[in-house]
Formats: C-alpha cells, sequence, structure tokens
C-alpha cells in the first residue's frame, strides 16, 4: 500500500509539473493579456504577434517551442511583442478569433500580425503553421521572418 502511495504522488506531481511547462494559459482573461500587449506594443512601437492554439494540439506546443529557442526566440523579442491565447477545442475565446478574421479556421496554431493600434497586418489564413511539427526551425524562422519584413512595410 505504502509503495502504490508513493508511485502515485509521483504521477500527480509529474502531471503537476508537466501541466506547468503549457504554453497556453486556459484560464487567463485573454482579452486583458491582448490589451496589456496592445499598450507595450504602442509604446515600444512594435507589432503584435498574436498565437492562437491549445495545448492539446502538438503542432501549437512544437510551434511555441521553436519559437522560444535560438535564433527564433531572438527574432521574436527584437520584433514584436507577443501574446498567446488559448482556444480550447475551439470553444474559447473565439470573440477574438472572429476580430481578427477568423485565422483559426484551417487549423491552428494560428497567427496574426497586429500594428501597435489594433489593425491587422498579416493573419494566417490557410492554416500555414497547422503542420509545424514538421516544420524545421529555419523554416519557422523564415516564416516568422517574411512577417516581420510584412509588419514593416
Amino acid at each position: 500500500m505504502k509503495k502504490l502511495l508513493i508511485v502515485l504522488s509521483l504521477l500527480l506531481s509529474s502531471a503537476a509539473a508537466l501541466a506547468g511547462d503549457l504554453p497556453y494559459d486556459e484560464k487567463a482573461d485573454a482579452r486583458a493579456a491582448l490589451s496589456r500587449t496592445l499598450e507595450a506594443a504602442q509604446q515600444g512601437r512594435q507589432p503584435v504577434l498574436l498565437i492562437l492554439g491549445a495545448n492539446w494540439c502538438p503542432d501549437c506546443r512544437a510551434l511555441d517551442a521553436a519559437l522560444n529557442s535560438g535564433k527564433n526566440a531572438e527574432l521574436l523579442a527584437r520584433e514584436f511583442k507577443v501574446v498567446k491565447v488559448d482556444v480550447g477545442n475551439f470553444d474559447h475565446n473565439l470573440d477574438i478569433d472572429a476580430e481578427y478574421g477568423h485565422p483559426i479556421a484551417k487549423g491552428i496554431p494560428a497567427a496574426v500580425v497586429l500594428s501597435p493600434d489594433n489593425k491587422v497586418i498579416y493573419a494566417t489564413r490557410a492554416g500555414e503553421l497547422a503542420d509545424a511539427r514538421r516544420m524545421s526551425e529555419t523554416g519557422i524562422y523564415e516564416f516568422f521572418e517574411r512577417v516581420s519584413r510584412q509588419a514593416k512595410q
């Protein structure tokens, strides 16, 4: 019985640790986070990169991991103010998705680049990132570098 309790305790603590590493905060006030990010973008004169995804989605987790490492992390820190919004099972924060033209319609993760005054500069429309786990880090870098150049025009 004691061994069973130890095993269960380890499993529960492992699950809790893994949950802390998930990229999308399912309980966050997404509208408030987006507003704060837009305010920071106005002050820093940078575009906002809005990433819509979900923790259950392997492509969303793969994209998040790629964006948080190496040259991708440097690019995002230099070029964008980033905010991530959880869409759950396509049943959370759909008002934000609708506001920016339904970029999640063809799959997640989806990305929208906004000017500091909240105008859409770019949005995925054809599931461009929905296969992120099969994209190389270089492919992801090139994608966001193109988007960054477009945001500067």
